[in-house]
């Protein structure tokens, strides 16, 4: 009897010895694994402070932009008319043409050759049958080279789906006049406005003043004739 007591009471202590090593063993793979949880938390965190922020790529409709067509050749010619004032002489017609190359996209060398007809001076028209010059040396006929510059490059509207090619420009150059039967070296400046309705054509308004040393009416002076014209050129 006494043998079997001390059997239990063995049987027992072992039991509850055993069951605290067994509950020490869970707890501590309970708390090794609660740790292990919260260092991936951490690194986890970690790693999104420190990563590049995230490029967000917009959602941009693209429009259909129609780009002017220019036509990429370098020259132009055609013809221009206006009004020209012959000093001492009046305003009169005056028609001509022109020739352009472009160098570059700002820079051009531009040819010109026009004609009017002188009317009668002031001296003349008071003084009934006196004619200081003669019907052919009436005639005003001149020739010129320029280099021109486009001033202001841009576009002109009209309405809100229309648009044209563009160019305020500046010239200067030198030439030579024949008129009162004579010849004369002449200096020639001015500017215009230039539209392209389509690539192939352009027109110009223009403002010149041509300037020659001038002894016709018995005075030595710088005459100065000043021209406006409208005009139309072509590209080839």
């Amino acid at each position: 009897m006494e043998i079997r007591v001390c059997i239990l009471l063995v049987t027992l202590v072992l039991g509850l010895s055993g069951c605290s090593t067994v509950r020490h063993l869970f707890g501590h793979k309970k708390a090794q694994a609660e740790a292990t949880e919260a260092q991936s938390a951490q690194a986890e965190q970690q790693e999104a402070e420190t990563a590049p922020p995230r490029v967000i790529e917009p959602q941009v409709e693209r429009r259909k932009i129609k780009v002017p067509k220019i036509r990429s050749q370098n020259f132009e010619i055609g013809g221009y008319y206006g009004t020209l004032n012959i000093e001492d002489f009046g305003a009169h017609p005056v028609y001509g043409v022109q020739a352009a190359y472009h160098i570059t996209e700002d820079f051009f060398f531009q040819a010109e050759a026009g004609r009017s007809r002188a009317g009668r001076t002031s001296f003349e028209t008071l003084n009934g049958n006196v004619q200081l010059l003669t019907n052919s040396e009436r005639r005003f006929t001149y020739y010129d080279l320029s280099l021109g510059y486009n001033v202001l490059p841009g576009e002109v509207f009209i309405g809100r789906n229309f648009a044209m090619v563009s160019s305020f420009y500046v010239l200067a150059g030198i030439g030579s006049t024949s008129f009162g039967g004579d010849k004369k070296f002449t200096v020639n400046f001015g500017g215009g406005y230039k539209v392209l309705p389509a690539d192939w054509i352009a027109v110009h308004v223009s403002v010149e003043d041509r300037v020659y040393n001038s002894d016709l009416l018995g005075v030595n002076k710088l005459a100065s004739n000043l021209e406006a014209h409208l005009g139309a050129t072509v590209f080839f």
